[in-house]
């Protein structure tokens, strides 16, 4: 088999491609969850907490040298790290409603009593002779 083949075969396999999307999806709902934790989420608490950028609050370690370009400002950009802390907790939390649902669903699909198939005509018939013949044996 040649290797354009079996990459063929690979990448036209179900799981490949579920997973491809689940990748799209999920790079595109970070952005979203990054937007809401930044503009939404975030600039009332830091009203709340006496109009503070959560954004810009850093430790600094070593200022910007103003009269050299060669120095640039060092710092702890601890806002930015409380951001993405945050923007994990929505994002761990959406994930477990959605594993929640979902397990909601597979408990309600197995409590489900399976329905007996209905059987032929031809098999309900074979099956009266089948009585018949167990209700009068042969001596």
């Amino acid at each position: 088999m040649s290797l354009a083949t079996e990459f063929k075969e690979f990448i036209s396999r179900g799981n490949v491609i579920d997973l491809a999307v689940g990748v799209i999806i999920g790079a595109s709902f970070g952005k979203i969850v990054t937007s809401l934790v930044e503009q939404v989420v975030m600039p009332p608490i830091g009203l709340l907490l006496g109009k503070v950028d959560f954004s810009k609050l850093k430790w600094v370690l070593a200022p910007e040298d103003l009269s050299t370009d060669a120095v640039e400002e060092v710092a702890i950009q601890y806002g930015a790290f409380i951001n993405t802390l945050i923007q994990f907790a929505i994002v761990a939390f959406v994930v477990f409603l959605m594993v929640k649902a979902i397990n909601r669903l597979r408990r309600e699909k197995a409590a489900e009593p399976e329905v007996a198939p209905v059987p032929t005509a031809t098999e309900a018939l074979l099956a009266e002779i089948r009585d018949a013949l167990k209700a009068h044996p042969r001596a």
